[in-house]
């Protein structure tokens, strides 16, 4: 239950140009755009009091917008190469003082752990707050302050700190008062996000069995599936988990 220390406002962060799954945000599962599932699950979090979309200026994004918009969700329009940049205006323009950094490409994000780090950041006063742990890749989530968003934004340079919003803090834990909640152990081998087409196929066996109009399936609900039909897990094994971040790492490196 949560103890409603406080809100914290959700920018859902999503564009259609992804090179390994094109347009994975948009794909359909049961009936509706992954990235709708997302904003529906999102909207069972009791610590978040909004919802804004941040896509690109890119006409190609342009669905997105109408999607969105069409359902009274406020969405702003920014960078496509500077995601921490579109992190900032958007915040920026809208307000913002506490940010829940939400992945358009992780619909089976869990609202009760998206609360349970909000309430760690509110309850401990830190700059910024993550899940740790063995978790299921996909159940990411981290909340931050507008302060120490606006110090990223500044103050980072590397290429992959600006495409990977939250790197900067991460990367300088000196500067910043960091707080991890641990709720998982023994799940890292689970993964729970779409970036391949084998990642689609596992959302959609999931999303078939699980899902209900109206209602929000968890973490244990999925994990008790999946204990069910271990079959499923083997689906998408084998990819590497962080490989975005790997990738933009290891590029930046090669450039020098």
């Amino acid at each position: 239950m949560s103890k409603n220390l406080g809100k914290a406002t959700a920018i859902l962060q999503g564009r259609t140009g992804s090179t390994r799954l094109p347009g994975k945000v948009f794909l359909p599962l049961v009936g509706k755009p992954v990235m709708q599932h997302v904003y529906e699950r999102v909207l069972h979090c009791r610590n978040i009091d909004r919802i804004i979309v941040a896509t690109t200026n890119e006409s190609k994004d342009d669905c997105i917008v109408e999607l969105f918009e069409g359902i009274g969700v406020p969405v702003f329009r920014g960078s496509e190469e500077d995601p921490l940049d579109r992190y900032y205006q958007t915040a920026s323009h809208y307000s913002i003082q506490h940010v829940v950094r939400i992945m358009a490409d992780c619909p089976l994000v869990d609202p009760e752990v998206v609360d349970g780090v909000i309430e760690m950041y509110f309850s401990g006063g830190y700059d910024f707050c993550y899940l740790g742990g063995e978790f299921p890749t996909g159940l990411d989530v981290t909340v931050f302050s507008y302060s120490t968003l606006k110090r990223c934004w500044s103050k980072a340079i590397r290429q992959s700190e600006r495409e990977h919003v939250t790197s900067y803090m991460s990367n300088n834990p000196e500067l910043f008062s960091i707080g991890v909640l641990e709720k998982h152990k023994g799940l890292l081998h689970h993964r729970w996000v779409m970036d391949h087409e084998a990642d689609y196929r596992f959302m959609k066996a999931v999303y078939e069995a699980l899902y209900e109009p109206g209602k929000v399936f968890l973490s244990r609900d999925i994990l008790n599936l999946l204990e069910e039909q271990p079959q499923l897990v083997q689906i998408n094994a084998g990819i590497p988990r962080d490989e975005g971040i790997i990738r933009s790492v290891d590029e930046e490196q090669g450039s020098y």
